[in-house]
């Protein structure tokens, strides 16, 4: 038999009763008490997990424990092993260099994320990540200070631009670029790559080329004498310090001004567009492919929640989520199939994931904003609303669901409001 002549028996129950008032009853009976069972395993999960089973009376991180209340004594609510959904940059190896440091959170400290990995460095004035390739594309945040970027493009046109707290940049794969740190104190930003396992320090770098390359070969592709080139690196730069450069008009000028500029625009300011959605629960700010058309492959979303407010249950249709937590203090619950379901608490510079098409929703838990950004493999941000899908539904099937009132269902927000505030 094909799948599609399957017929699962619990429809064809629910068919079968629908035909008497008898069946009726016995399947409305049936449903009210798996929700009355299932009403007392929570109260009894609830009571559970404030009494002694609960306790742990010996060893323990107790900084730890109280930064993540809810993953060391999880509310009833949460069920199942969903797996990790939280690590923190302030885990991760720094890599310290003369000009600055970099950390990297992968799949490798994030098992589920195989889609996005983040880094994040730190460049001093004048410092540089030096001219480097790599085989993911790469899309960045600037979180303080200032920089210069530039990318070649493969018809020779080059791109000079600078960068500033709440702008991003978007580099595709393969395409040759740097990274200086202007004044007065340099500057720090988060990157993001397209693969789940790249690692930014496996990257194709100008000058373990040159150093890995015969003296003769590059005199002849260079056109100078050997002599010229003693001084040439003998290993990797990867960060480095340098003087600060020439304003941005005299690097542009300098390398043949517009007849080389590129007809393509790699950053964009993203924290002073105006917001995507504003609500009295904060504010959230969406580029993608459709308002920066160079970032196909990678959508971001630069969200503010209010103290006591939420980011509305909602899904994602089409990509897993990586987050990074700028500031404030937060809570998110996963939902995803199978009834599993996992709260873990966000501080900034922690890392968050949620696996594609998982509901979840993330809570404001201090006093002060929560701002984060929602990061994934894809062209588009797309979401669905919870409140959105059930206000679309006729009144009478979100009942037979939900055991709501037809006046209380009228009271759910009718329009996806992305962000709610505190009632």
């Amino acid at each position: 038999m094909s799948k599609q002549n399957e017929k699962p028996a619990v429809a064809d129950g629910l068919r079968r009763g629908s035909s008497s008032g008898a069946g009726r009853a016995a399947v409305y009976k049936a449903g009210s008490t798996g929700s009355s069972t299932s009403s007392r395993s929570r109260a009894k999960a609830g009571k559970a997990g404030l009494g002694l089973t609960a306790s742990d009376p010996r060893q323990g991180n107790r900084p730890l424990r109280r930064e993540n209340p809810n993953s060391n004594t999880p509310p009833p609510t949460d069920h199942g092993d969903l797996g990790p959904i939280w690590y923190s940059f302030d885990l991760a190896h720094k890599r310290i260099q003369p000009g600055g440091w970099t950390h990297q959170v992968t799949q490798r400290e994030l098992p589920p994320s195989t889609d996005l990995t983040g880094v994040n460095m730190r460049l001093t004035a004048g410092s540089f990540r030096e001219l480097h390739w790599h085989t993911a594309d790469e899309w960045a945040y600037m979180l303080y200070g200032n920089a210069r970027v530039t990318v070649l493009n493969p018809d020779g046109t080059i791109f000079i631009d600078d960068v500033s707290e709440g702008d991003i940049w978007y580099f595709p794969a393969g395409f040759p670029h740097s990274i200086q740190g202007l004044g007065p104190d340099g500057c720090e930003f988060l990157l993001v790559f397209d693969q789940g396992m790249f690692s930014e320090d496996k990257t194709f770098l100008i000058s373990e080329w040159v150093a890995h390359t015969p003296p003769s070969v590059l005199s002849k592709n260079f056109g100078l004498d050997e002599s010229a080139l003693a001084k040439l690196p003998t290993g990797e730069l990867y960060i480095f310090p340098a003087d600060l450069p020439n304003s941005l008009e005299l690097d542009r000028a300098a390398v043949g001004g517009q007849k080389v500029q590129s007809s393509i625009q790699y950053t964009f300011k993203m924290q002073s567009m105006p917001p995507t959605k504003k609500t009295a629960g904060g504010e959230a700010r969406v580029v993608d492919s459709r308002n920066f058309p160079v970032s196909r492959n990678i959508a971001a979303g630069l969200v503010t929640v209010k103290p006591g407010g939420i980011r509305e249950l909602h899904w994602h249709p089409n990509a897993s989520e990586w987050q990074f937590y700028i500031a404030g203090k937060g809570r998110m619950t996963v939902f995803d199939s199978v009834g599993s379901a996992r709260t873990m608490d966000f501080h900034a510079n922690d890392v968050g994931y949620v696996p594609a098409v998982a509901g979840h929703y993330v809570e404001n838990t201090g006093d002060t904003d929560l701002v984060f950004l929602e990061m994934f493999k894809a062209s588009e941000f797309l979401d669905f609303s919870l409140n959105n899908w059930i206000r679309r539904l006729p009144p009478e099937m979100v009942a037979s669901h939900l055991n709501l009132d037809e006046d209380d269902i009228k009271k759910i927000p009718a329009e996806k409001q992305s962000l709610i505030g505190k009632k």
